[in-house]
Formats: C-alpha cells, sequence, structure tokens
C-alpha cells in the first residue's frame, strides 16, 4: 500500500471520476427535479473526497472498508441537504458532515467507557454543529453553541474531547533514525507528587480573588482555547486589550500562588 493511499475493497480509487464546479451544479439542478441518477452521479463524482478525509485515519488499528461506507453515508447527508443557492462548494459543506459520520464511528466503537452523560452531551453539541451547518453553511463558534444548548464553553472542548480516539501509551511518536520514543516515555510519573496538588489549590484560590475580566480572558484563553481576537470581538475591546489585560492576568496569578 503506497503511503498516502487508501485501499478499499472493490474499488480501484485511481479510476474514481471527479466533477467540475459546471458538472456538480448541473447534476444538483437535475436532482432538484426529482432525477434520482444525478444523485448517484454526484455520490459517485465525490467519492475521493471521502477518501481524501480517510487519509488521516488511514493505520492498522481501523478497518477502511466500515470507515469508507461510514463516510459515503456523511457524503449523502452533505448531498441531500446542500443548497446550491448559497454560493458554497459542496466540498466546503461535506467534509464536516463526512468527518462527524467517521468520528461518531470510532466514538461508538472505541474501547474506553465514557461517562453517558458526557457522550450525550458531545452528540448535542455535533448535532447541533451539523444542524448549524446544514442552514447556515459554516460551522458555529463555541459561543454560539453554548448559547443554544444552555452550557458554559469549556464544557464544549471538554464532551469532545472524551470522546477522541484513545492512543496506546506504547505508540511512537518520534523517530529520527535511533531509538524510537514512545507516548510511554513522555508520560510524567505524579506519584507522591503533592506540590503539584498544592500548586493546583493556590491556582484554583488565586483566579478567585483575581477581577472577573481577568478571570474571563484567562478562561477563555487556556481553558476554552479562544484566541485573543476572538475574546476582543465578544468583550467589544481591542486586541491589544486584551493581551494587556491577559499578561496583568498572569503576572497577578503569579503573585498570588508564590
Amino acid at each position: 500500500m503506497a503511503k498516502y493511499k487508501v485501499d478499499i475493497t472493490g474499488i480501484n480509487t485511481s479510476e474514481i471520476k471527479v466533477l467540475s464546479n459546471e458538472e456538480t451544479t448541473n447534476l444538483f439542478i437535475r436532482y432538484q427535479n426529482g432525477d434520482l441518477t444525478a444523485k448517484e452521479e454526484l455520490i459517485n463524482g465525490n467519492l475521493k473526497l471521502v477518501l481524501s478525509i480517510l487519509k488521516r485515519f488511514n493505520n492498522s488499528k481501523y478497518n477502511m472498508d466500515d470507515l469508507f461506507q461510514v463516510g459515503v453515508i456523511g457524503l449523502i447527508k452533505a448531498i441531500d441537504n446542500f443548497d446550491i443557492t448559497l454560493g458554497l462548494r459542496l466540498s466546503t459543506y461535506a467534509v464536516p458532515l463526512i468527518l462527524g459520520e467517521v468520528k461518531r464511528y470510532i466514538r461508538d466503537n472505541t474501547q474506553v467507557k465514557v461517562s453517558r452523560s458526557i457522550k450525550d452531551l458531545a452528540y448535542k453539541i455535533i448535532k447541533f454543529q451539523d444542524d448549524y451547518i446544514s442552514i447556515h453553511g459554516i460551522m458555529p463558534t463555541s459561543e454560539i453553541i453554548a448559547s443554544n444548548l444552555g452550557i458554559d464553553e469549556y464544557e464544549i472542548a471538554y464532551a469532545l474531547d472524551s470522546l477522541k480516539d484513545p492512543m496506546s501509551i506504547f505508540e511512537p511518536i518520534y523517530n529520527d533514525g535511533g531509538d524510537t520514543i514512545y507516548l510511554a516515555d513522555q508520560v510524567a510519573d505524579l506519584k507522591d507528587k503533592l506540590t503539584d496538588k498544592d500548586m493546583l489549590i493556590s491556582l484554583r484560590r488565586a483566579l478567585q480573588k483575581i477581577k472577573e475580566r481577568e478571570k474571563d480572558i484567562l478562561i477563555s484563553r487556556f481553558i476554552v482555547g479562544k484566541t485573543q481576537m476572538e475574546i476582543a470581538d465578544t468583550m467589544g475591546i481591542s486586541q491589544a486589550q486584551v493581551s494587556r489585560i491577559e499578561k496583568s492576568a498572569i503576572e497577578n496569578v503569579r503573585k498570588l500562588i508564590k
């Protein structure tokens, strides 16, 4: 198997047709007028899009035939809900749906058991993202998701991260031609490190003592994962102001935990 090739049983991937933008538009017009053969042509003409997404999962851990079928389901959903009047390319709209289907399949088949409530929240988030994309053609921000689902923004990353496919501690992460470094080599031994627990307690106390705006920015930056520009837009201030407040907040926290 070539390094960047995805092998699917019964399919010669090198012979899969790729549609032009004009062909795609004409086929959508035919499909929306009731021509089901046009839908089949749209599916077959975008199979390479599915294969391109599967490259990131192309290793011995997954059955590529199964993932391909799941990815095609995502492609069909995209074709069924795509609106050519939005002026988007089908690939732009379809990629999140295909990727979402593949990730859901992997999450449902993972050996790691995740809390039902967290898993349910993750699926609610993913469903909201899919619905939002089908309506607006773009991925919703964490602020929009949190507002509509009635949750805090940090819960979004927490829920979705809990469903990520686990990595073996014996997974090789670096090799420069010499000894291979495995994930286990990079995992710290936290036994009896009480100072780390003390530091976490001190950090929590410090966050309660700094200004509310400073606390909000630190949480948005380092827990939610927002950029300074995103925070600036949300708070109605400049990116430079966010940067100054962030630096001040970090300095204040350092003083409080010494």
